[in-house]
């Protein structure tokens, strides 16, 4: 079906007039400056020297013509891009981790990048790479989601990424790779309960899809510090539901156990309280512990003892993410990272 346009009485169409799109010229001219001094001024470059007044020139016209620099004519201009990609999680991430991935876009931001989230859930690793690449970003930051294969090291390479960083469980070659000791995490918890005298140890599993990458590691570490004392580690899968901890808890007379680790506080957090609902007493029959060192667990009764993680600060790691584009970090390789140690209170 057509449809007709109505005509206004000046004899034009009612459509809405493009807007021409601003230029570097526009601000120039608006600002009374060079085209190059307005380049320097929005791109934040410091090898020019530009009063602070010209600069607060430029910047006022830039926002009253609504002018944007153009990403792809920056890039080209400087040999790369400055884009910091970063996959998406595809799996529960907790506060924890939600407040690093927060501080590390804003040292990022900070270092005058551009932080673009990626959703590459079901991407196989080099499928992964040359979507990401599609995007010419300057660094790829991986948290594990993605495996990191050398061949989709090389599409990045060849694609003109400097650098390739990995933050999980095991190193990726060909990247700097920061590996999080997870087995640590249950075995520093697992060693505080037996320390206490406890002997059969239920471990939290949680059945979340993706988790396992983390709570498999650190069910072994837990198991690692069993074997050496003569302690049981039971496998408790659980997931983060009510209905989930309740009846878990309504089989805990028979599972025998007199100590849990709670994967991580949130998990903890959960078990606990359902424990105490079905009458067990916490830490007298049942010690618990958790990891993560969340505030809430400080605010419960009985306050909930974990396992504090230090993990690698944001702007440290954006620091290693600028050094490796500008080419001064070190080689790559692995670099252990995440100390673990267990805080002690009240429930276990």
């Amino acid at each position: 079906m057509s449809q007709s346009i109505e005509q206004p009485a000046d004899g034009t169409t009612g459509r809405t007039p493009v807007r021409a799109v601003p230029t570097s010229a526009d601000v120039a001219r608006l600002a009374g400056v060079s085209r190059a001094t307005v380049s320097y001024v929005l791109n934040n470059t410091s090898a020019v020297r530009i009063s602070e007044p010209t600069r607060e020139r430029v910047r006022e016209a830039a926002r009253e013509l609504g002018y944007v620099p153009h990403a792809a004519a920056r890039t080209l201009r400087a040999g790369h891009s400055r884009l910091v990609l970063l996959p998406t999680a595809h799996v529960p991430v907790g506060p924890l981790y939600s407040g690093f991935f927060n501080d590390l876009q804003w040292a990022l931001r900070r270092l005058d990048y551009t932080v673009v989230q990626y959703g590459s859930v079901g991407l196989a690793a080099e499928d992964a790479a040359r979507a990401w690449a599609e995007l010419r970003p300057a660094a790829v930051v991986s948290m594990g989601e993605v495996e990191v294969t050398p061949g989709a090291v090389e599409i990045l390479r060849r694609s003109g990424v400097k650098a390739v960083i990995t933050v999980g469980t095991r190193a990726a070659e060909g990247t700097h790779s920061l590996v999080l000791d997870q087995p640590r995490v249950g075995e520093v918890a697992a060693e505080h309960l037996i320390a206490t005298g406890r002997r059969r140890i239920g471990v939290v599993v949680p059945e979340e899809p993706g988790l396992g990458m983390f709570s498999g590691p650190r069910l072994d570490g837990a198991r690692r510090a069993a074997e050496a004392t003569g302690a049981t580690v039971l496998p408790l899968p659980l997931a983060y539901t009510e209905e989930s901890a309740v009846a878990l808890a309504a089989r805990w007379p028979e599972l025998g156990l007199d100590a849990v680790f709670g994967y991580n506080d949130e998990y903890a957090m959960l078990l606990m309280r359902a424990l105490q609902d079905a009458g067990v007493d916490v830490p007298g029959d049942t010690a618990v512990i958790g990891a993560d060192d969340l505030l809430l667990g400080r605010l419960l009764r009985p306050r909930l003892s974990t396992v504090h993680i230090d993990l690698i600060e944001g702007g440290e790691l954006a620091a290693l993410v600028d050094a490796a584009v500008n080419g001064t970090a070190d080689a790559t390789g692995r670099r252990p990272l995440l100390d673990s140690r267990v805080i002690v209170r009240e429930s276990s």
